[in-house]
């Protein structure tokens, strides 16, 4: 097991955690992104199975959060605005009116400091001053991945506030199991759950619930992704033509919360969290986007797991506020192996 600091490029540090099956893992301090994961295929050769770019610069600027991790809220807040403690904020709209993940400059915009804390641990922090991207409070989060023996990825949040603020922290790696960057519609997915958060056109959680069973949001068992997703559906065409949903998990504490298995490579990838939703996401929005390789439609999927989205203001959702004075701490892993 080794970490190892690779390069610094554009003042960015980029480190590298390998472990003795095979498993290495890029991470940079600009937004501290996951840019690597290698893990091996069915044939044993080593397989990149997320999407980014080879030069650590390449992701200042805009790009579709490729690794990032994102703050201080994930997902869409309806209009940037919301009431706390009788006082209103606007945040910063970056999707139309809207306000998605974080903001204009977000924590995938921000330089992180890292410190190297094992042979497989790498800590990574960043200070949010008060007011930034419209958000109250200052806010200290640290993001710390551990490699383990047998190919998981664990990254675990903490973060602490000197007053209240919304809090949603999460990753946004785009996974292809196979990766070859071809379309992830022969892969095969399994979320355990059994309702999704309603959305508007505009993709806005509406605190209606969608019961999944029978519905073709339904992930219970393993099946293809693109089996349905070009359908007629108000909801698939609200995501840009595929699934871009939060789902609310029913796993058992230590069980897998979702699975996906490469139909070409073979590699299963299982998550498991303690966040109550995962944001299920097909690539919808990929255009053609040059990295490592050329990323078009459908091209890769995100697995977010996160609080529930617009909590602000959806009274009837868990509360996304983090008290000041509180400290929240949350994981989740991502463990590769082979299908059987």
């Amino acid at each position: 097991m080794t970490l190892q600091w690779i390069d610094n490029v554009d003042g960015i540090d980029r480190f590298r955690l390998s472990n003795d099956s095979g498993m290495e893992v890029d991470i940079i301090t600009y937004g501290a992104r996951i840019t690597r994961l290698i893990v091996p295929d069915k044939a044993g050769n080593p397989t990149d199975v997320v999407c980014g770019f080879d030069n650590p610069a390449d992701y200042r600027g805009d790009n579709p959060y490729f690794g990032a991790i994102i703050g201080r809220t994930a997902n869409r807040t309806d209009k940037g605005r919301f009431v706390l403690d009788g006082k209103p904020y606007q945040l910063t709209p970056n999707e139309g009116v809207n306000h998605l993940h974080g903001g204009k400059e977000g924590f995938d915009r921000k330089l992180w400091k890292a410190l190297p804390l094992d042979s497989n641990k790498l800590e990574l922090t960043y200070s949010s001053p008060d007011g930034e991207e419209g958000y109250p409070a200052g806010l200290k989060v640290s993001v710390t991945y551990t490699l383990g023996e047998d190919n998981s990825l664990t990254i675990a949040y903490e973060a602490t506030a000197d007053g209240d603020t919304p809090l949603n922290l999460t990753n946004h790696s785009y996974f292809n199991l196979n990766g070859d960057a071809a379309s992830i519609g022969g892969h095969l997915v399994r979320i355990a759950s059994d309702a999704l958060t309603d959305v508007d056109d505009s993709l806005i959680a509406t605190g209606e619930m969608v019961a999944l069973k029978g519905t073709i949001y339904d992930f219970s068992t393993l099946h293809e992704v693109g089996r349905d997703w070009d359908l007629d559906d108000r909801r698939l065409k609200a995501g840009f033509g595929g699934y871009d949903f939060n789902y609310v998990l029913n796993a058992k504490a230590g069980e897998s919360v979702a699975t996906a298995i490469g139909d070409k490579s073979g590699i299963e990838m299982n998550v498991y969290t303690d966040r109550p939703c995962l944001q299920f996401y097909s690539g919808n929005q990929l255009d053609g986007v040059k990295g490592k390789q050329v990323y078009p439609f459908h091209s890769a999927f995100c697995m977010e797991a996160q609080g529930y989205p617009n909590a602000v203001n959806v009274p009837s959702f868990p509360s996304s506020i983090l008290k000041g004075g509180e400290k929240f701490a949350s994981s989740t892993t991502y463990r590769f192996g082979l299908a059987k």
